[in-house]
């Protein structure tokens, strides 16, 4: 299933199941948003399938005359991985990790599908990355690697956009991953159920069209099992955190000169079964 949260027109934000091109609305059964459906449980999916084996065919909305929201912009955590793929840790000359690197954006980064890029005055070197997220289905702490479907909902899209002058200004990364609209999210939550192999889809990210980064989520150093293990160890998480694992080579920086966003880009990051996600890049005003 592809769940998603979205606002028709004039009406509340409400949270949703895209079957086709049709958008059929969780209000009915309490589900104000994603989040509360993954709070649910299994209870919530079994009523979302039962749903759809009911709906009419034509009923529902048209997904063409709904705006599509973030999938997770209330996550209670937003968990990033940093240097998690092969061929970027390659392109950036840095030794292959051998623990991950974990850092935080804050909700304030967090924009729709659609919404711009809102690049800091203060910044003179604003990177796109796109990027594979899992997203928790389950409460659970020290959480064997073994067992990591029982606790992932599903996937979805985000492009950690990144001040690397900020960045790489000290060890801590923090100042220059979340500035205000630096985590595009969406356009869906697709349910682990569609996606049989999480390590083996293409990944890629165009500017005004041109590739900018095109390689595969088997490129990935710690892959998901990993990840929930790793994260687990300390912190409890939750139905609704989000976890990037991590962007490919052909980031900006890499670029012989540098790639930095622009106003007037059009950023889009596809992956493959989760669709596309696209957003304009402006200057701050």
């Amino acid at each position: 299933m592809k769940l998603l949260n979205f606002q028709a027109v004039e009406g509340p934000a409400q949270a949703g199941v895209l079957r086709a091109d049709r958008v059929h609305s969780l209000g009915s059964f309490g589900f104000h948003d994603v989040k509360s459906l993954l709070e649910a449980g299994e209870d919530g999916l079994a009523r979302v399938r039962e749903l759809l084996a009911a709906a009419q065919e034509g009923s529902g909305i048209a997904v063409a005359d709904v705006r599509i929201l973030a999938p997770l912009a209330n996550a209670q955590k937003l968990i990033f991985i940093g240097l998690n793929y092969r061929d970027h840790a390659a392109e950036a000359k840095m030794d292959i990790p051998a623990t991950p690197t974990v850092f935080a954006k804050f909700a304030n980064a967090v924009i729709h599908p659609g919404d711009p890029i809102v690049l800091p005055s203060a910044s003179q070197k604003p990177d796109y990355e796109a990027e594979f997220a899992f997203v928790i289905g389950k409460r659970g702490k020290h959480i064997q690697a073994a067992n990591w479907r029982d606790y992932v909902a599903g996937y979805t899209i985000i492009n950690d956009v990144s001040a690397r002058d900020f960045q790489m200004a000290t060890s801590q990364w923090i100042m220059g991953k979340t500035c205000d609209s630096f985590c595009p999210m969406g356009p869906f939550l697709t349910t682990i159920d569609e996606i049989p192999n999480p390590h083996n889809l293409r990944i890629e990210c165009l500017l005004n069209g041109e590739s900018m980064q095109d390689s595969n989520t088997g490129e990935l150093i710690f892959k998901i099992p990993e990840l929930i293990q790793h994260l687990s160890q300390t912190m409890t998480l939750e139905p609704g955190d989000v976890v990037s694992t991590g962007t490919p080579a052909g980031v900006g920086f890499s670029k012989k000169p540098p790639r930095w966003l622009r106003p007037g880009d059009d950023c889009v990051v596809r992956i493959e079964g989760l669709g596309e996600l696209r957003n304009p890049v402006v200057a701050e005003g």
